[in-house]
């Protein structure tokens, strides 16, 4: 699926998603990865929603989010309760979807200037 055909300066926006990679700009990325408007990091080491727990949360608070954007894949999965608290905890607000949805959601909060950071889980390869 395509998504953005335009390339925004300052902004690391994905412009194509499938089953198993995620395109930013003109890199393509299959693995997992967290990304912000203003870069990416790619060492994730996140194989399945489910094998989120709350370790995994300062991960991304080091990011300092406002919000965010969790990618599960194909499909919308939920990870554990104790992983979603520890957003809710710190006041910051977390959406889970798949890959799809959360490569549009963050394209236009990124685009909107918002400190949002989107976690994509990608199948191993």
């Amino acid at each position: 699926m395509d998504l953005s055909l335009e390339q925004f300066e300052g902004y690391l926006l994905v412009r194509r998603v499938d089953a198993h990679s995620v395109t930013l700009l003109d890199r393509v990325i299959d693995h997992s990865f967290l990304l912000t408007p203003a870069g990416i990091t790619e060492t994730w080491p996140i194989d399945a929603a489910q094998s989120l727990h709350a370790g995994h949360v300062e991960t991304l608070l080091a990011l300092q989010p406002e919000l965010v954007i969790l990618g599960t894949g194909e499909h919308q999965v939920f990870p554990a309760a104790a992983f979603m608290a520890g957003f809710l905890r710190k006041g910051i607000g977390i959406e889970v979807m798949d890959n799809a949805a959360a490569a549009r959601t963050y394209n236009l909060l990124a685009g909107e200037d918002r400190q949002v950071v989107a976690g994509f889980i990608l199948p191993p390869t």
